[in-house]
């Protein structure tokens, strides 16, 4: 397999959920501005015409888009790790909205803060949308250690990623302390740890 990332993106998402796994997959690192493989130069559009990561690349050349669904597929290679809970449960289903919650609420509320072209005027309804967003994860994390239940699961991966961009746009979590000791109890996973040092995130 291959996957294709960028550090520090939403594909550390799954960098992490495959390290989780046990499973193993070639890295290949994207410049997502220029649309390019670091190592040649290539043309990304080339491996997929919308140009973001992750890409998932199977060892029979098909190529899996999009993070959520991404996690999913490499949980239910490994049932017995317990990344997801069983298809067609009700608890599945609860992971999904959690998955769609944190992309479609988190993950797109930190686009336009990241976008240079976002009008300044609109910057400060992003950040309060966001931070509403953020203070009810916080909150949900008062009840439990994990998103979705007390046990770690792609959802997890997926938050602790999107988190980790807060301080790249102005974003202070310090009110937030469910949300600060999520990110620490992730942080200290091993796998965790070898996906940010992979990347070079972590020294």
């Amino acid at each position: 397999m291959k996957l294709y990332y960028s550090p520090g993106a939403c594909s550390l998402s799954t960098h992490i959920a495959l390290l989780e796994a046990g499973m193993t997959a070639e890295l290949v690192q994207v410049d997502v501005r220029g649309h390019k493989l670091v190592k040649d130069g290539s043309d990304f559009y080339a491996i997929t015409p919308l140009g973001y990561v992750p890409i998932l690349e199977l060892d029979d050349g098909t190529r899996l888009s999009e993070g959520v669904a991404i996690v999913q597929y490499i949980a239910d290679q490994v049932p017995e790790k317990n990344l997801a809970p069983a298809n067609g449960t009700l608890a599945r289903y609860q992971l999904q909205s959690w998955l769609n919650f944190i992309t479609t609420e988190l993950h797109k509320g930190f686009g336009p803060l990241f976008k240079p072209t976002t009008p300044e005027v609109y910057k400060p309804v992003a950040t309060e949308a966001l931070l509403n967003r953020l203070a009810f994860m916080d909150a949900h994390l008062a009840k439990q250690q994990y998103v979705a239940s007390n046990e770690f699961s792609v959802a997890d991966a997926y938050l602790f990623t999107v988190l980790g961009w807060a301080p790249h746009v102005g974003i202070d979590l310090s009110p937030f302390a469910h949300l600060q000791a999520f990110q620490g109890r992730v942080a200290a996973r091993p796998a965790v740890q070898a996906a940010l040092k992979a990347e070079g995130l972590l020294k």
